[in-house]
């Protein structure tokens, strides 16, 4: 049997997040002839910001043993106690490595940066092949929180510095978008291909959520957003849109976040037809998502995010897409499968000009959802996509 080690500071078992890219290919390592895996994460849970203590049920009926490391654990996101924390859970990590067999193959995630920079050297001085996963580019994201002219770029350079080390050291790279690919391969000089599959969704799971959706009628038209609402998503920009034109649909908004009651106040300001849901368990998401009309992807234009989870879901819900994000990538997608329109960022009649096009016109409507589907199907359903990680793993046995 060939050992296969993943780690992931935040990976969610099934009690506590119905869909995860981690878990779900931990369940496909687990089904190959010839693997043993163990996944490796932190004891305290991010989501919730609490110490797991229910371990036994969380592992019941896995067929992967888990190890959870300790550490202190913290309160804020933004906060130099999680600076500290992603610190001891890297020492940690490693130390168990260190008293343990050398697995055959370590697939990390990153982030965080920690782990990631002390188990690339661990797995680099022993000969282990490493596979890098990057679900998200640090310290690039960090200047949505922060971002001073000189200062920041002064403040973010060691964090660079340890980010392109562990770039560097990869022995093959996967990650959540292709441009997420290109950035490592910059400093890794191994000549890999990389990887780029996306986040998706379980398609399966999606379509039996959301079997029982019901549509409304065609007068009383929805678009839906869905995610998190913080200082990354434009949300405001939507609302002023939809303030601008005659009979606009109505805005059905699932998710919470720092800027939600900011966002229902600014609705109810613009005088607009609004619905937030707040926070929604994924099945019910899927089904109201599914009984609108089309949707709306507005991230403001410093982000650095390129193909997020709500691209899955948007797509797998067979509905046009109205898109505000720069990622040239997902701009590409949207224009390659012809399943919305890519719209000016920032600009409220741009985006309202084109949602009134989707209102008027019904059989457009209907092309570039069944477009989308297409998309799903494609490039977001996991039990397909994700064959290609596995093959990863075994190309390095």
């Amino acid at each position: 049997m060939k050992k296969v080690v993943l780690i992931s500071n935040y990976f969610h078992f099934i009690q506590e997040k119905a869909s995860n890219r981690y878990r779900e290919l931990a369940d496909l390592i687990s089904q190959e002839d010839g693997l043993e895996l163990e996944v490796v994460t932190s004891r305290f849970y991010q989501r919730t910001k609490i110490f797991r203590s229910n371990i036994d049920e969380l592992c019941f009926g896995l067929k992967y043993k888990v190890t959870f490391i300790d550490e202190p654990g913290y309160s804020k996101n933004i906060s130099f106690k999680r600076l500290y924390t992603s610190k001891i859970f890297a020492k940690n990590v490693l130390k168990y490595l260190k008293s343990n067999e050398k697995p055959d193959v370590i697939y990390q995630v990153i982030p965080t940066i920690d782990v990631a920079y002390v188990v690339s050297k661990y797995a680099n001085r022993n000969g282990i092949p490493f596979i890098l996963d990057i679900q998200d580019l640090w310290p690039e994201a960090f200047r949505m929180a922060f971002n001073v002219p000189v200062i920041s770029d002064l403040a973010f350079f060691p964090y660079k510095l340890k980010v392109d080390g562990i770039y560097s050291r990869a022995d093959d790279i996967c990650a959540v978008s292709s441009s997420y690919v290109d950035r490592a391969k910059l400093v890794n000089k191994k000549n890999i291909q990389g990887h780029p599959v996306y986040i998706g969704i379980n398609l399966n799971d999606f379509d039996k959520y959301s079997e029982k959706a019901m549509k409304g009628d065609s007068d009383n038209l929805k678009i839906a957003y869905c995610g998190s609402m913080d200082k990354s998503y434009d949300i405001r920009t939507v609302i002023d849109a939809l303030s601008l034109m005659n009979n606009p649909p109505q805005l059905v908004a699932m998710g919470d976040g720092v800027k939600r009651q900011e966002f229902e106040k600014y609705a109810k300001e613009k005088k607009i037809k609004a619905e937030f849901t707040g926070y929604l368990p994924y099945p019910l998401m899927c089904k109201k998502l599914c009984e609108c009309d089309m949707t709306v992807n507005p991230i403001i234009g410093t982000s650095v995010a390129s193909i997020i989870n709500k691209h899955g879901d948007y797509a797998a819900s067979g509905l046009p897409v109205l898109n505000t994000q720069e990622s040239s990538e997902y701009k590409a997608l949207v224009a390659s499968y012809n399943m919305g329109f890519n719209c000016t960022n920032g600009d409220a009649k741009d985006l309202a000009t084109k949602i009134s096009i989707l209102c008027e016109n019904k059989d457009l409507r209907l092309k570039m959802g069944k477009n989308a589907r297409k998309c799903a199907e494609e490039k977001f359903d996991r039990s397909v996509t994700y064959k290609e990680l596995v093959n990863v793993i075994k190309m390095h046995l």
